[in-house]
């Protein structure tokens, strides 16, 4: 089988593994588009990118500077991609300059930011000079393409579950992702919709980064996408990627994924060693039960689930942590990149039985190779 992914170089200087590195994190653990080759990181210089995310060794080296990396690699990436997503929109010039160096190397950028690089006239003319592209993941449908809500979700007849947290950057898109390859692997066919660019860029095909959409569209969007993956790909279940939290004053893109996707089930994700918020150190982390609470009070969804977010805890303190929530919210609690998805589909199974019936007809339906041949 030909590999038709294109290889990338990873940009997060100083931020691998840490909130802001989000986007690399992400598309090291998986890509459908990309076989990421390296990532840049002056701070991790000469380790594994796999093992410093505590995934084992995944041969992808981590280098000191954009120079060292080609130097390195047998090959000039196809991709530099901008792995970072800061709260602030805007690049520093030293930044600039990089990217201005990788287009010269003949590498097309791919970038997740709100500053779209495609409306840059110096980007813009150097990418023509050297015959590369620029693609800004998060810049939005042009107007008349975008979409307000019809209410033609409500005929949506399959269980749409929505992947919330109780704050930005917990894990919702690692467990939203790694929940629907552990459905689909159980026969049980599911299909994820995206509403932010890390999961554009890792091949969500259904989705728009709903965070850079004029807040008009942003439920019709939603909306659409799940329509649209429901039509075209007759799954047994949806699952729409989360933002932020419902609780989180800065943000509304939760309650706007609520709304859209008129979600029927919940799984909630949460860091438990956390006391403040992400880049609001001034703000305090809502508890589960509030968090909860106030999902199950603006919408008709029900939280069946609680993932968690195992950073600055030991795999003891997890455990431990688990079971208390167990016994508390009496809800089936995990953590999928230790323990895998396994309670999450049990979860699943339990409260929409109809799901055991379609994946023993999927199971059926299916054609030995041999027997194909």
């Amino acid at each position: 089988m030909i590999n038709s992914k294109q290889t990338a170089l990873i940009y997060c200087d100083k931020q691998f593994s840490l909130a802001d590195g989000k986007t690399a994190s992400a598309l090291v653990r998986h890509s459908d588009l990309y076989t990421i080759v390296g990532v840049i990181d002056s701070l991790m210089v000469g380790h594994d990118a796999g093992e410093v995310l505590g995934q084992g060794h995944r041969n992808i080296p981590i280098f000191l500077n954009l120079k060292e990396a080609l130097e390195q690699l047998q090959i000039t990436p196809d991709c530099y991609i901008y792995g970072k997503a800061p709260l602030d929109a805007y690049i520093p010039i030293e930044e600039r300059q990089l990217i201005i160096e990788a287009m010269q190397k003949g590498m097309n950028i791919l970038n997740g930011l709100h500053q779209f690089f495609s409306d840059d006239q110096e980007f813009v003319s150097i990418a023509n000079q050297y015959n590369v592209k620029l693609k800004d993941v998060r810049k939005p449908p042009s107007l008349h393409e975008l979409n307000v809500f019809t209410g033609g979700i409500s005929q949506i007849n399959i269980p749409v579950i929505a992947i919330l947290g109780t704050d930005c950057a917990c894990g919702k898109m690692t467990t939203a992702v790694e929940l629907n390859l552990a459905l689909n692997h159980r026969g049980i066919r599911s299909v994820l919709v995206a509403t932010g660019q890390t999961s554009l860029m890792q091949g969500s095909v259904y989705g728009v980064s709903i965070d850079a959409l004029i807040s008009q569209f942003v439920i019709g969007e939603i909306e659409h996408s799940v329509i649209q993956a429901f039509e075209q790909e007759q799954p047994y279940i949806i699952l729409v990627e989360g933002q932020s939290a419902v609780s989180h004053p800065a943000f509304m893109s939760s309650i706007g994924i609520l709304k859209g996707s008129m979600a029927n089930g919940v799984v909630l994700q949460h860091p438990p060693a956390r006391t403040v918020r992400c880049d609001f150190p001034q703000l305090a982390m809502p508890t589960v039960d509030s968090e909860i609470n106030l999902i199950e009070a603006i919408s008709a969804a029900k939280v069946i689930a609680i993932a968690l977010s195992h950073e600055d805890l030991s795999t003891n303190e997890v455990d431990a942590i688990i079971d208390r929530y167990e016994r508390e919210f009496q809800l089936p609690t995990t953590d999928v990149l230790e323990q895998g998805c396994q309670k999450l589909i049990e979860a699943l199974l339990n409260h929409y039985p109809s799901l055991h019936k379609l994946a023993k007809l999927e199971k059926q339906s299916r054609v030995p190779l041999l027997a194909a041949r």
